[in-house]
């Protein structure tokens, strides 16, 4: 799957790009398609405090491993739409990039939420 033609960002616009080498499919988008039974769809720019909270609770992102270089605070990640939830309802929750959040998104995430923790457009 190249790009994101189609794809809607939570605001209703066209997706934009979230990074290089980011997204379920690595296409440097935050899109959802059939495959991502996950929801890969916040483009989330993390934090220490992120990062921190996401190892203690077994989803260690920081740490690099083959093929992944780890993430350190500003770089920008597609987490999972419920992943980003309990975060945020932990106190914990990333600013996003709601231009580059795709819109299934909002299948668990109310957009006023989203809309607290806009970030730095792409």
């Amino acid at each position: 799957m190249a790009g994101a033609q189609g794809h809607k960002n939570v605001l209703g616009g066209e997706l934009k790009a979230s990074g290089d080498n980011v997204g379920f499919y690595r296409n440097g988008y935050c899109m959802v398609g059939p495959e991502d039974g996950g929801n890969h769809s916040v483009s989330a720019i993390v934090t220490e405090d992120f990062l921190a909270y996401t190892k203690s609770q077994g989803n260690d992102l920081s740490t690099p491993r083959p093929g992944f270089p780890g993430l350190k605070p500003g770089d920008r990640w597609c987490l999972c739409a419920t992943r980003w939830k309990e975060a945020e309802q932990a106190g914990h929750g990333p600013q996003i990039d709601l231009e580059a959040t795709d819109e299934a998104a909002l299948r668990s995430i109310d957009i006023e939420l989203l809309k607290k923790y806009a970030g730095g457009s792409t």
